[in-house]
């Protein structure tokens, strides 16, 4: 039975603040039930399967996808991911005239995430079809097998429902956040996510 005191999520962003303005955010995503899907941490050096390289490419294509973006350090975990993104200027909305005109998706902090989130998944997805149709043929490098694709078995979305952003707001958290995203894999053993 729903109650509304359990069952609510609260809304961890910050009212009134404009997440589709000019700014700059620390996102962290979590993988569903924090599984490790996208590769493993060996002697404090990461080391991405298929399904993390996937990860990796579709955080990359941001920039391509809306052009009001641009990507600082990021870092695909075994089961996270960390990054950082700037939303360079502020997208105009529609005038009335252009209604009903085709237009980007919205340019928010959490459309970006989404449209992240799904595009992972389908190409997931995809892979782990192509690998059960295939019975695994055509993986001549023999990286597939090191890819956890039992461990989707049945499931529709390889993350998390929410995320973690930060906006960074000087130089210095930006510097302090950086390094903290490029030393992530050596301290994956003391990592909160893990």
């Amino acid at each position: 039975m729903y109650d509304p005191k359990i069952h609510h999520r609260r809304s961890i962003r910050l009212k009134n603040y404009d997440y589709a303005g000019k700014g700059l955010y620390f996102i962290t995503l979590c993988t569903a039930q924090r599984k490790n899907l996208f590769g493993e941490i060996i002697n404090g050096e990461l080391f991405l399967n298929p399904l993390g390289e996937i990860a990796k490419e579709e955080w990359a294509k941001t920039p391509e996808i809306r052009n009001n973006t641009s990507l600082g350090a990021f870092i695909i975990m075994p089961n996270h991911m960390h990054g950082i993104i700037s939303i360079d200027y502020q997208i105009r909305k529609p005038r009335k005239d252009e209604i009903g005109k085709f237009h980007s998706p919205s340019h928010t902090i959490g459309a970006i995430i989404r449209g992240y989130k799904g595009a992972t998944t389908r190409r997931i997805h995809q892979l782990i079809r192509e690998i059960k149709e295939g019975g695994g043929a055509g993986d001549r490098t023999g990286k597939l097998q090191f890819a956890p694709t039992a461990l989707l078995s049945g499931e529709s979305s390889i993350w998390h429902r929410n995320y973690y952003e930060k906006i960074i707001r000087n130089e210095k958290a930006y510097r302090n956040i950086s390094n903290y995203i490029i030393n992530n894999p050596a301290n994956w053993k003391k990592d909160k996510l893990k």
